[in-house]
């Protein structure tokens, strides 16, 4: 990102000086030369800037990286993963369609998937992403427009075929959108298995830190929205001076309706700042994501031989029944992220959580510092007892996202937790 920076004492002004940080440009509108230079914003924004509720220099500098991350044309952050998931849907769906997702998905996805879009006239079909592919076939319905899942599910880390449902999805001609947030693509790039769309809750591991919530949409480029069933990009659009994206933006229709009509309706995009600290996260992602598997394969080890626990879940274990999957998509590690079931239900896993003191119980994951949570009463306490199980949520259930922590310190400390269950 090239800016001008002027020397006020000498009266010099360099050229083309590139920081070493991303700078934040903290302003919510651009100065133009002209009336004519704004109008002509206005009917192709491309051509710049218009206005900070869809657009920052400092915000499209994270998007740049994110794309290239995940080999993407184009990405647009929001204001958290869920506007991101919400967002990505709403581009191609109306009142009167439906999409199929798969049921192992976050509880607060599944709220939004089962009630709130609901409401708008937005059908989500649930289907078990183990379902063979005639079983999901016989899912959709004439007006099936996408199919969503995520590559390692939040909490039952179940890992989502996503070549099987890339190929059902396009024999349908609907897109295949893919929540990638456990992986980041430093261990997975869905694209490369033929995924259309990808999202994330930055807040997660590309932040890593705690310190900012946030999402992003990534557009892969290679969704063909010409086929006659999605008019949406191919007829004009009347909120926006008859603009027909597929004919104005090519490969990049997708993501730039998403910015010009949703985010510019729907306003939920980051601040300057915001990006500015996903930014410092994405710099270590590599080296963090390195190391929180590597963390995480020696604690479900740990977890697996230990006689309070009655199963693990942890897709790098060589007996987790995703193993097999997790060695096709996650051939890197399978992030830091375990959950376990304790023996003695909902009780035993409370006092087991309460006892612990490096670990912070917190309605969080994927943190630099390790964390638990009980699903069952936090973020999936909405759902039904029938919805719990399609999620593959026991009420023993503890979410683990194992930390950068010394590892031994890490097993120190749940050592003393399993010790006050005696």
């Amino acid at each position: 990102m090239k800016i001008e920076t002027k020397c006020l004492h000498a009266g010099y002004t360099p050229k083309n000086t590139e920081p070493r940080v991303v700078p934040i440009v903290q302003s919510t509108t651009y100065v133009y030369d002209s009336t004519d230079d704004v109008a002509a914003v206005f009917d192709d924004p491309t051509k710049s800037l218009i206005y900070s509720r869809f657009e920052n220099p400092t915000v499209m500098a994270v998007e740049d990286k994110i794309a290239a991350l995940e080999g993407g044309i184009g990405a647009m952050c929001t204001s958290s993963g869920q506007a991101a998931s919400l967002l990505s849907l709403l581009n191609i769906l109306k009142a009167g369609d439906s999409f199929i997702s798969a049921a192992t998905i976050y509880g607060g996805t599944v709220n939004l998937f089962a009630f709130t879009l609901k409401k708008l006239g937005i059908e989500c079909i649930f289907v078990d992403a183990d379902a063979s592919e005639d079983e999901i076939q016989a899912a959709f319905k004439p007006n099936t427009k996408a199919v969503f899942g995520e590559t390692l599910a939040n909490p039952a880390l179940s890992v989502f075929d996503i070549e099987k449902f890339a190929k059902i999805a396009h024999k349908n001609g609907v897109p295949l959108i893919i929540d990638n947030t456990f992986p980041t693509p430093i261990l997975c790039r869905p694209f490369e298995f033929g995924a259309d769309i990808v999202i994330h809750s930055t807040t997660k591991y590309m932040d890593g830190h705690a310190v900012q919530g946030g999402g992003v949409i990534v557009d892969s480029g290679n969704f063909d929205w010409t086929s006659g069933k999605f008019p949406e990009f191919t007829e004009p659009d009347e909120s926006y001076h008859g603009t027909i994206y597929t004919k104005a933006y090519g490969k990049a229709a997708y993501i730039i309706k998403a910015r010009m009509q949703l985010m510019r309706d729907f306003g939920c995009y980051p601040s300057a700042q915001s990006a500015f600290y996903l930014n410092l996260g994405l710099e270590t992602l590599p080296i963090r994501m390195k190391q929180y598997c590597e963390n995480a394969k020696i604690v479900s080890e740990f977890l697996e031989s230990n006689e309070n626990v009655e199963s693990v879940n942890y897709p790098g274990l060589k007996s987790n029944k995703y193993n097999e999957l997790a060695q096709k998509y996650l051939p890197l590690g399978c992030s830091g992220v375990i959950s376990f079931v304790i023996k003695g239900g909902r009780s035993a896993a409370v006092k087991f959580m309460d006892s612990l003191s490096l670990a912070s119980n917190e309605v969080h994951v994927a943190d630099i510092r390790t964390c638990v949570l009980h699903p069952a009463s936090a973020t999936h306490r909405q759902l039904t007892d029938e919805q719990l199980v399609a999620c593959g949520i026991e009420g023993g259930m503890i979410r683990l996202s194992v930390g950068l922590e010394n590892v031994e310190d890490i097993l120190d400390d749940l050592k003393k937790g399993f010790a006050a269950l005696k």
